[in-house]
């Protein structure tokens, strides 16, 4: 099959590129130093592909990727770094199931589900999930106290992971880290478990960094020189063209767009909508030319497609299901 044949918009990943990135976090983060996070890519045959380089723990964000890694015999050592109330599901899962937990009730609602090992959530910076880092300790007693293992604690200082400023990315991760650090001296346990791709070479205090984007890569990550290629995009036909601007066949529908505008290879994306993107070429385009656009952000952009495309040049070489999407 070729690229040609495929219905539109499609989603491909550049097979070169993505060993190379596989290739190059293993490098950096070998075995256990990395749990990726599926929520980048929701495909169970790319996780098997993380798993084969020697990252065989992952990360997950909802119930359905548990459930998806731990059928599809990946589940090894899975982290669900969310909190759920209604953990009845992972209970009973054949697989070795940590929660993070942040509250009393998310630790009854482990307890309630059958599930037996928690990390502590420890809120690090970003306004999101955790609890305050010195109220750790006290959590960990009321987990221990309900016969469950703490193995840990978990930050995720996403606020950092994005910025531009190299210096600042580092500074910030070590003041991150560093009420991670106190929360896991109340907390104790094997894991201290942060980062992401923008901060995999530059978080130096966790032992293993949560990264999820690395393998597919997007503009926003893109930004930031770190040594990976971008793999994903979006294979669009042009169907309209006017004497400024032409458009394309992907939108809104198929991009993720909460980091901006996508880009395209010798054009300026003027602006998407619901099924199209507008964009000027700087060379002439035809109705029925593809085009490829690369999404700002990787994991909201896969969950929107039920397949991706494994392709080198125009030739397609495997097919893989988007099967961890929903919840």
């Amino acid at each position: 099959m070729k690229t040609t044949d495929l219905q539109t918009p499609a989603l491909l990943v550049d097979a070169d590129a993505f060993e190379h990135n596989l290739a190059t976090m293993a490098k950096a983060l070998p075995g256990p130093r990395l749990r990726p996070h599926v929520k980048a890519h929701k495909c169970t045959a790319l996780a098997r592909r993380q798993a084969a380089v020697g990252h065989r723990t992952f990360t997950c964000a909802t119930i359905r990727e548990m459930e998806g890694m731990a059928a599809a015999g990946l589940g090894e050592d899975l982290l669900l770094a969310n909190e759920v109330l209604d953990m009845s599901r992972l209970g009973r899962l054949a697989a070795r199931v940590t929660v993070a937990v942040d509250s009393e009730a998310t630790i009854d609602a482990v307890v309630e589900g059958g599930v037996r090992e928690v990390v502590i959530d420890v809120n690090v910076g970003l306004p999101r999930c955790g609890c305050m880092p010195d109220d750790a300790g006290r959590l960990a007693d009321y987990a221990r106290a309900k016969r469950l293992a703490v193995r840990g604690v978990m930050g995720y200082e996403g606020h950092v992971v994005g910025l531009d400023d190299r210096a600042a990315r580092e500074r910030l991760c070590e003041e991150s880290m560093q009420l991670l650090l106190a929360a896991h001296a109340q907390v104790g346990g094997e894991l201290v478990s942060a980062g992401g791709t923008g901060t995999y070479d530059c978080n130096r205090w966790a032992t293993e960094i949560q990264a999820g984007s690395y393998a597919l890569m997007d503009t926003a990550y893109g930004k930031l020189g770190l040594p990976f290629r971008r793999a994903l995009s979006v294979l669009a036909t042009v169907i309209s063209v006017s004497p400024a601007y032409a458009v394309a066949d992907c939108g809104l529908k198929s991009l993720g767009m909460d980091h901006g505008n996508p880009a395209m290879d010798d054009a300026q994306v003027w602006f998407c909508s619901d099924e199209h993107t507008t964009f000027a070429a700087s060379g002439g385009v035809r109705v029925g030319d593809r085009v490829r656009v690369w999404p700002s952000h990787v994991d909201p952009t896969v969950a929107y497609h039920e397949r991706m495309h494994v392709v080198r040049g125009d030739e397609v070489v495997e097919t893989w299901a988007v099967d961890l999407r929903g919840w």
